[in-house]
């Protein structure tokens, strides 16, 4: 296929496109939802196994977490319609919220008087931490059909990053506040088009610039990126599936193979299923063949 970047105007359209079908879906409601913290974003929506595959016992649990470059405007609601779609091939599924970030800029360190800053610090991870910790309980309440010792990590974008990020919480520096004592009990990640590599992201100015705010701007970048990027964080031990558009423009398919890359010399094998001719926001469409393809990565680990 032609090579994207060449032909700037053919891939802003195809971009365009594939994320305007993404978010024409209606969102969909949860059958439940919990909280886990006291902050009004500090919230888990449930989707009940609705179709056969899981027929004769529990369904697994996927835990979705929402992409949108860690900024304000995006929530979990574009995803529920890709929720909807997972619970209807049978499995449970559990849509975390989490804290993101604010208008404007201020003290948190990201560009002042700017569009919406991406991310929160510390908010943002303490966020995500906190919904996992919280999850077996609350899957136990909420979806009592569901198996909660065969869970899989899935995450779009941002999202993606989110996922990897928690499945190594048990790698982050001993200072960590989220730092854990052994790895997640996790069937394993499956991460679409995820921030995995702050560098490589950083120098393709993926989604504006969003690692370096995420961290709290350039002065706190290297301080901070120990403590939050996937690719430091290696070898997990978890199994790890990336999936990753050959066309996707806002994160583009080397920061996938940087991250694959890091773990090849971690010493673990990361999987990547790339998809011709599929951008950025196929992966979570349930219009689209590629969410198809996602769901069934998922079920492969989860089953």
């Amino acid at each position: 296929m032609p090579d994207a970047a060449a032909e700037p105007g053919t891939a802003a359209a195809r971009d365009a496109a594939e994320e305007k079908s993404a978010f024409s879906h209606p969102a969909v409601d949860p059958d439940s939802t919990a909280v886990y913290g006291d902050h009004p974003d500090q919230l888990i929506d449930f989707y009940v196994p609705r179709g056969a595959e899981g027929a004769g016992g529990a369904a697994p649990v996927v835990v979705v977490l929402h992409g949108g470059s860690w900024r304000a405007p995006y929530d979990r609601r574009h995803v529920s319609p890709f929720a909807d779609f997972l619970a209807r091939r049978g499995l449970a599924v559990a849509s975390v919220e989490y804290r993101r970030g604010a208008e404007g800029g201020g003290e948190d360190g990201s560009e002042a008087g700017g569009g919406p800053v991406a991310g929160r610090w510390p908010d943002t991870f303490d966020d995500v931490a906190a919904a996992l910790d919280a999850l077996p309980a609350l899957v136990r309440q909420h979806l009592p059909q569901a198996d909660g010792r065969r869970v899989v990590l899935t995450g779009h974008s941002a999202g993606g990053h989110l996922a990897l990020w928690a499945a190594a919480r048990h790698l982050l520096p001993a200072d960590a506040p989220w730092r854990t004592g052994r790895p997640a009990p996790l069937r394993g990640v499956v991460a679409l088009a995820p921030i995995a590599d702050f560098e490589v992201a950083g120098k393709l100015d993926v989604c504006g610039g969003a690692t370096l705010q995420l961290l709290g701007g350039e002065a706190l970048f290297a301080e901070r990126r120990p403590y939050a990027d996937p690719s430091l964080l290696l070898p997990t031990g978890i199994a790890t599936t990336l999936v990753q558009g050959r066309a996707d423009v806002d994160v583009p398919q080397a920061v996938a193979e940087a991250y694959a890359d890091a773990a090849a010399r971690a010493g673990e094998v990361v999987g990547v299923t790339l998809l011709e001719d599929v951008g950025h926001y196929p992966l979570i469409d349930p219009a689209a063949d590629a969410c198809a393809v996602v769901a069934e990565e998922i079920a492969q680990l989860a089953w």
